[in-house]
């Protein structure tokens, strides 16, 4: 148990609502995330995910409820705004630029400009883009030869850990990640799971989406279970079993304890 079960969560979301027309969406979602936690989001298709994800990220604006970032209210009108507050997210179409190598890909609008008048004229500093992308590679455990390869030439899960990559490089308080295995093989998925360990440890708080409870269980502190828009249970991982999961996700567990009501 890591020492942030105890601290005050440095995201919540309390009461997300959010409407398309006369679909719902959203309609009472909950959701805490902590420093140095893997907090996970799941549940059946519709459930909700995506939108709460793309809510806490700022790509979505919520009809109703309350977003807190370290208690303080906040409200995000675009995916900059989030930035600004530390938060980058990574969705699975990673939108990397494949043809650029690893180094410019880190950078992607944010290219660090050479100083004086050559930096005003747009010339780049190549130089300090490749050896701050080379410590970020490092400091997680990316294998990587060279941060000058270009992406087409990465397999998929190298691709992943250059978009998780650049996500810490900015995001220093929260990184989201949305499906960060899908479509990954055995191999690659291990070493995304590892990379997500590793940024947990050094503090900042992992928010991630999944359909896999295998993953869920070994990496994620805390769950949050989304159904038909609304969150029905949040708990530490250890306080229940992937049956149980499963059961709140499709209802199973309220139509249980209904029947013993009645």
């Amino acid at each position: 148990m890591t020492a942030a079960l105890s601290q005050a969560p440095i995201l919540e979301a309390r009461g997300i609502a959010k409407t398309f027309g006369r679909v719902t969406a959203l309609s009472d979602a909950n959701f805490r995330a902590y420093s140095g936690e893997v907090s996970a989001i799941v549940g059946d298709n519709g459930a909700g995910k995506s939108t709460l994800i793309k809510i806490l990220s700022g790509a979505l604006t919520p009809d109703g409820g309350d977003l807190t970032l370290d208690g303080t209210s906040v409200r995000f009108n675009s995916p900059q705004d989030a930035r600004d507050h530390g938060i980058e997210t990574v969705y699975q179409d990673l939108a990397l630029a494949p043809a650029l190598d690893v180094a410019s890909n880190l950078f992607l609008g944010r290219e660090a400009r050479l100083p004086g008048i050559l930096g005003r004229l747009g010339f780049l500093d190549d130089r300090l883009m490749r050896e701050r992308a080379r410590r970020e590679i490092d400091d997680l455990h990316v294998g990587l030869s060279s941060v000058q390869q270009p992406v087409f030439t990465l397999s998929g899960g190298q691709r992943q850990a250059i978009a998780v990559a650049r996500a810490t490089a900015w995001g220093k308080r929260i990184v989201i990640m949305d499906e960060p295995t899908a479509a990954l093989g055995v191999r690659e998925t291990a070493m995304v799971l590892n990379l997500i360990k590793r940024i947990k440890s050094s503090g900042i708080a992992v928010i991630m989406i999944s359909h896999s409870m295998p993953e869920v269980f070994e990496v994620a502190d805390r769950i949050t279970i989304l159904r038909l828009g609304r969150t029905v249970r949040q708990m530490r991982r250890n306080e229940s079993s992937m049956t149980d999961v499963v059961a709140f996700m499709t209802g199973a567990s309220v139509e249980h304890i209904a029947e013993i009501e009645s």
